[in-house]
């Protein structure tokens, strides 16, 4: 079950969720701002709305978590976003990365590929509908969304085997694109910038750990 009252007391965790993460060097406001709108408990079971605001990570269905807050912080920092850019998310997981990105005022475009979290974030979580600037789709997240490109970012929120080649091809030029990348226990968080000839430049940072990004569409 899920809880849907915000009180006082989440506030004020939240603000402290906001404090630790300027200490651990997150230092977009305008980030920072996002993380203390959205409540973090909304998004997990009751049992864990004790330590909702810890920075950590927790289950949620089909095997998949949400991720630690700075995680979250980290790669929308390194998104570097401007109000009104169209940004696609890979990996809708909880939607709590797809609420922050929304309280940034940009439009997203999230993908999930588990249909029971599919499922579950379009008709059980009544709180998203509040969120008019997030479109919601069931998918590969190696497709993309081709219809809708091309995208001034490209979020991916899973471990990436490889960079997805029609990613890159979905991106505007100068567009950029937060992955983390590899198939070991730690990935490479990376970030890309696409070049006018369609190739693109790499930044490398801080090592992460995410479950895998997989192909297809799942059933479960």
């Amino acid at each position: 079950m899920r809880r849907f009252e915000d009180s006082y007391r989440h506030k004020g965790l939240r603000k402290k969720l906001v404090d630790l993460l300027r200490t651990k060097g997150i230092t977009d406001e305008s980030v920072l701002r996002a993380i203390n709108q959205v409540p973090r408990h909304f998004f997990l079971d009751t049992a864990f709305d004790e330590i909702a605001y810890e920075d950590r990570s927790f289950p949620i269905e089909s095997g998949q978590t949400i991720s630690h807050p700075y995680t979250v912080a980290y790669q929308t920092q390194l998104l570097d976003l401007k109000p009104y850019e169209k940004v696609l998310e890979i990996g809708t997981g909880s939607a709590y990365q797809a609420c922050v990105l929304a309280e940034m005022q940009v439009q997203v475009f999230t993908i999930e590929r588990q249909k029971k979290l599919f499922d579950s974030n379009k008709t059980q979580f009544p709180f998203l509908k509040s969120y008019t600037n997030i479109k919601f789709f069931y998918g590969d997240g190696f497709e993309g969304l081709p219809t809708f490109a091309p995208f001034d970012k490209v979020i991916i929120t899973a471990a990436a085997p490889f960079i997805p080649p029609k990613l890159i091809g979905q991106l505007k030029a100068g567009g950029k694109m937060v992955i983390p990348v590899d198939e070991g226990e730690l990935q490479r968080m990376k970030r890309l910038t696409k070049l006018d000839d369609g190739s693109f430049s790499e930044e490398l940072f801080d090592q992460f750990s995410f479950v895998p990004m997989l192909l297809g569409k799942q059933n479960s």
